[in-house]
């Protein structure tokens, strides 16, 4: 039974002032989030979704409870007025009642196309589990500052992680069948529920084919015209259903960190999957892991601390590739470059040290209990580099 989440406080905060919505992949724990650990730290709460007939009756109705301190609504994205009910509830009752949104990517796609909101909630997206959070760990992110603090291990936990993925379900049963069926399940559940239902995709056998090649192009630079030709489709389709994948949370891109002084390569993305789990290739799988991590961690700064991070890569012309790099508003903050056992320092590491001043700079490594300081560049085993982020 999962009892804590790492958005819970952050949340609570928030409903002080606004509404909150909490968006991100299916089955990632938003509802359980919601019912199971936020709304038990109010006197009372009411639970709404769309999908049930009493509940979809009451919200019709403007129905609300008499004595309820929160108020959340599931699935209410589906109601074609969901927006201007919303913000007529909120408008009218934001003094009695908190209120809190969940859905799947859909409510994501929705507030976005108009502005009858704006100023009236804060979202947040919700990752699966990463290494801090299953250790139930909070450290305090200070910006511009070193990452690492803790140097336990935490081997054991790092191990299920890699092998089950983030997921609440896998997390709590750790079992290689139901690994292997959710995994079915989930991309079945994203055609038959989300993208039949959403778009206007006419050619789902080849978007399914394109699904089924992405773990193997996890880390490398993506090319639709290789997959276009691959699948035989045109390039436009492989783009559109490319960015239908990143909108339902099934993968995500990370694009070059772009200066001309470097001669940095300007457009060629990496994908990943949210779900490393679904990767047979250690060495892809591992890279995958460390990416979502950084993603988490990115996303929470951007969507609680409010910073303008982002996530890249470095590569240049000449082919001197580093995985990752987090700046905020375009100021470097510190590289991470992933090897499986290799703890001599990545040559590219050391040419972007010198072009960028990066002031942190990481090798992480798989194997375990590694932790040293060579040319200011610390080689940190993956357990106690990912135990000190979101």
């Amino acid at each position: 039974m999962i009892k804590n989440r790492y958005l819970k406080e952050y949340i609570i905060q928030d409903l002080k002032e606004k509404m909150v919505f909490i968006g991100g992949a299916r089955q990632v724990g938003k509802t359980t989030l919601a019912r199971n650990i936020i709304a038990p730290e109010f006197k009372s709460f009411e639970y709404l979704n769309w999908d049930y007939r009493e509940d979809r009756r009451k919200i019709l109705l403007s129905e609300l409870p008499g004595e309820r301190e929160l108020i959340i609504y599931d699935e209410i994205h589906k109601y074609k007025k969901w927006k201007n009910y919303l913000k007529g509830i909120y408008d009218k009752y934001k003094e009695k009642y908190k209120f809190l949104i969940t859905g799947s990517a859909k409510l994501d796609i929705y507030r976005k196309g108009g502005d009858s909101l704006q100023g009236r909630y804060h979202y947040y997206r919700l990752h699966p589990f990463t290494l801090a959070e299953l250790l139930n760990k909070r450290e305090k992110i200070q910006i511009f500052k070193g990452i690492v603090k803790d140097v336990n291990n935490y081997r054991e936990e790092f191990n299920v992680l890699y092998k089950f993925g983030g997921f609440p379900e896998n997390i709590i049963k750790q079992s290689e069948r139901t690994l292997r069926r959710w995994h079915n399940e989930k991309v079945e559940r994203l055609f038959r529920e989300d993208i039949r239902d959403l778009t206007l995709v006419k050619d789902i056998g080849s978007m399914q084919i394109l699904v089924e090649l992405l773990p193997d192009r996890v880390g490398s630079l993506l090319s639709i015209n290789s997959i276009r030709e691959d699948i035989e489709v045109s390039f436009r389709s492989v783009s559109n259903w490319l960015n239908i994948l990143e909108i339902f949370y099934y993968i995500f891109r990370i694009y070059p960190y772009n200066v001309k002084y470097i001669r940095s390569i300007k457009k060629e993305p990496k994908l990943y999957l949210l779900d490393w789990s679904e990767i047979e290739d250690e060495s892809s799988r591992f890279e995958n892991m460390i990416a979502s991590h950084l993603l988490k961690f990115v996303h929470f700064l951007y969507d609680y601390e409010g910073y303008k991070v982002e996530l890249n890569f470095l590569r240049n012309v000449d082919g001197k590739e580093v995985d990752f790099l987090i700046s905020i508003k375009g100021k470097p903050w510190f590289m991470v470059e992933v090897k499986l056992n290799d703890i001599n320092i990545s040559k590219s590491l050391l040419y972007y040290k010198q072009q960028l001043k990066v002031p942190y700079i990481y090798q992480v490594i798989k194997r375990e209990n590694i932790d040293k300081i060579q040319d200011d560049i610390r080689i940190i085993s993956a357990d106690k580099f990912l135990s000190n982020l979101i």
